[in-house]
C-alpha cells in the first residue's frame, strides 16, 4: 500500500510543478499582443482541446519512448492541458503591460521579467491550476492502469480500485491482509483523502480569486 502511496506522491508533486512551469511558459508569449504568428498557435492549441492523439496511437508513442510501467508516463501525458493554457493567458492579460515596459528599460530580459513580475502576479491562478493538476493527478486510475502494469509502479487509485474489487493478494496486502475488506476499502480511503485535504485550505483564499479572474477575462 505504501508503494503505491509514494508513488501516488511522485506523480501528484512533480507533474504538477513541472506542468505549472509548461503551462505558464506557454501561456505568456501567447498573451502578447506583438507575438508573429499569434493566431496560428492559438489555433494550435484550441485544435489538441478539440482533437486527441486516442489511446491506441498515444500508447505507441509512450512504449517507443520506453515509458511503459514508468512513472514519467503519467506524468508526460498530463504537462499541459488548452484549457489550462487558455485560463493562465486569460489572467496574464490582466497584468499591465506598463509593469514588463518599467522592466525592461531597467534592463531585465523577458526570462527574468516572467520569473520576477509575471509569476509572483500569478499567485491566484497558479494555486487554482495547481489544485486542479494535483487532484486530477492524484486520481488518475485510467491512465494509470493502462501504462503501469507491474505491482512496484500500482498507483493508489489503481490498488483501492483492486481493493474493492477483491483482487488484492496477501503479498501486495503486506501487513493489511489480516484485516476485514471493509476496514481495508475504509482505511484506504480516507488515506487517499489526506493529501488533498491538507493542501485545500492553503490554497482555497488563492482558489477562489483565480477560478473568478480567469472565468471573466477572455
Amino acid at each position: 500500500m505504501w508503494t503505491a502511496y509514494g508513488n501516488s506522491l511522485f506523480i501528484t508533486i512533480v507533474g504538477t510543478v513541472l506542468a505549472l512551469l509548461l503551462t505558464s511558459s506557454t501561456a505568456y508569449p501567447l498573451a502578447k499582443r506583438t507575438l508573429p504568428l499569434k493566431k496560428l498557435f492559438m489555433l494550435i492549441v484550441l485544435f489538441t482541446m478539440i482533437f486527441s492523439g486516442g489511446l491506441i496511437p498515444t500508447y505507441l508513442v509512450m512504449k517507443d519512448l520506453h515509458l511503459i510501467n514508468s512513472l514519467w508516463a503519467i506524468i508526460v501525458l498530463n504537462l499541459i492541458s488548452a484549457f489550462n493554457v487558455i485560463v493562465m493567458l486569460s489572467f496574464i492579460r490582466t497584468i499591465p503591460e506598463e509593469l514588463e515596459e518599467s522592466a525592461m528599460i531597467d534592463g531585465a530580459n523577458p526570462i527574468r521579467i516572467f520569473f520576477t513580475i509575471i509569476l509572483p502576479l500569478c499567485k491566484p491562478v497558479l494555486a487554482t491550476l495547481a489544485l486542479w493538476m494535483a487532484v486530477s493527478l492524484w486520481n488518475n486510475f485510467f491512465q494509470s492502469f493502462i501504462y503501469l502494469n507491474d505491482k512496484a509502479h500500482m498507483t493508489l487509485p489503481v490498488l483501492l480500485r483492486q481493493i474493492i474489487a477483491g483482487q488484492v493478494d496477501a503479498e501486495a496486502m503486506g501487513e493489511l491482509n489480516a484485516a476485514s475488506s471493509d476496514s481495508v476499502i475504509a482505511a484506504t480511503i480516507v488515506v487517499s483523502l489526506i493529501p488533498i485535504l491538507m493542501v485545500y485550505p492553503f490554497l482555497q483564499r488563492f482558489f477562489v480569486k483565480g477560478a473568478m479572474i480567469g472565468s471573466v477575462k477572455g
